[in-house]
Order: C-alpha cells, then structure tokens, then sequence
C-alpha cells in the first residue's frame, strides 16, 4: 500500500502485485484481446479503455515486456478470485518434507543405537526426512574415526528404507548426516 498527502491529507492506494488496470495503462499503442479470447488488433490506449468501458468490464495489461504491450478485456475482480483458487488448489497438492532429528553419541552402546534406528525407520516410513547428529564433547574429539563407524552402523541397518542425501561430515563437534526415504519404483 502507498501513501500520498494532498492538502494535508493521508490518501492510501491499493497496489495489485505489478498488474496495470484500467487508467494505469499509460501507453500509447496496445495490442488488444477482448474477454472471449478474440485478437482485436493493435490501437490506442485510449481507444482500448474505452471499449473496455463500452463493455463494462475492466482492461488488464497481461504481457507488459511485449511490443507493444498485450492487455486483456475481462473482468479483475473474477479474475483475481480464480488466481487464487488456482494458488490455493496447488498449495494443497504440495507434499510437505518435514526434517525430524536423531541424536547419538560417540559412546552408545548397539541396543540404544537400535532403539534409535526403529525410530529413524517410522519417520523415514512417513516419508519424513531424517538427520542423524553425532555430538563429541571435550576429549571425544579425538576419536572422530569411532563417530564415522557409529554413522556407517547406522545407516547400514536403515538401508533397506532410505538412502543417503548427505553422507556423514564433520562440522564442528557435530557429525551431521542426512537420509531420505527410498522411492519406491511403480
């Protein structure tokens, strides 16, 4: 929304996202196309808003780059309603990945490691995405060979069901790897 003062008065206008309407349309020559998908030709703007108006419908720049500019005959607000319809539609076919987090530690002993990889194995079966974090406090940073074994385990024993995105690195005192659910072939 912009702002602009006129007489010491604060007036508002209400932005559409780039589209030009009606008298916003300031060029001298536009290709026009009217509501039912007809090639009108190329003419004035002028000349555009006022068969536009003649119509009562609203006249819509469509391709703004082209030469000359594509404006469109149509009604803005169905228009507008049935865009949004459309982003709405899409939004709802979107799969959401969601990360979920394993932590282990240099140490653990292979019942805890299992109870995690079960764990790794129902997130990965929701399709879920899963990062294993391998944390080494004080001295445990010296064995960061015994941190790649734990994540090679690991990952072995879920290779049924996932694989690899990011294998194991170190960043840090973290070890950080990621797997992702197999896809399954049809």
């Amino acid at each position: 929304m912009r702002f602009f003062y006129f007489n010491r008065r604060c007036y508002t206008i209400k932005e559409n996202k780039g589209t030009q309407l009606n008298e916003e349309i300031r060029d001298k020559e536009v290709r026009l196309v009217s509501d039912d998908g007809e090639q009108l030709g190329v003419m004035s703007g002028k000349e555009a808003q006022a068969i536009a108006s003649e119509r009562g419908l609203d006249l819509v720049k469509i391709a703004p780059k082209a030469k000359p500019p594509v404006c469109k005959i149509m009604d803005y607000g169905k228009f507008k309603y049935e865009q949004a319809k459309k982003e709405k539609e899409a939004k709802k076919k979107q799969k959401v990945i969601t990360v979920k987090e394993v932590r282990l530690s240099p140490n653990i002993e292979e019942h805890d490691l299992n109870i995690k990889a079960n764990q790794a194995h129902k997130f990965l079966k929701n399709e879920d995405k899963v990062k294993v974090t391998l944390r080494f406090r004080g001295r445990e940073m010296k064995n960061t060979q015994k941190g790649h074994e734990i994540m090679e385990k690991f990952r072995k024993t879920l290779e049924d069901v996932c694989v690899v995105e990011k294998s194991a690195k170190l960043e840090g005192r973290q070890m950080i790897m990621v797997l992702a659910p197999k896809k399954e072939q049809a």
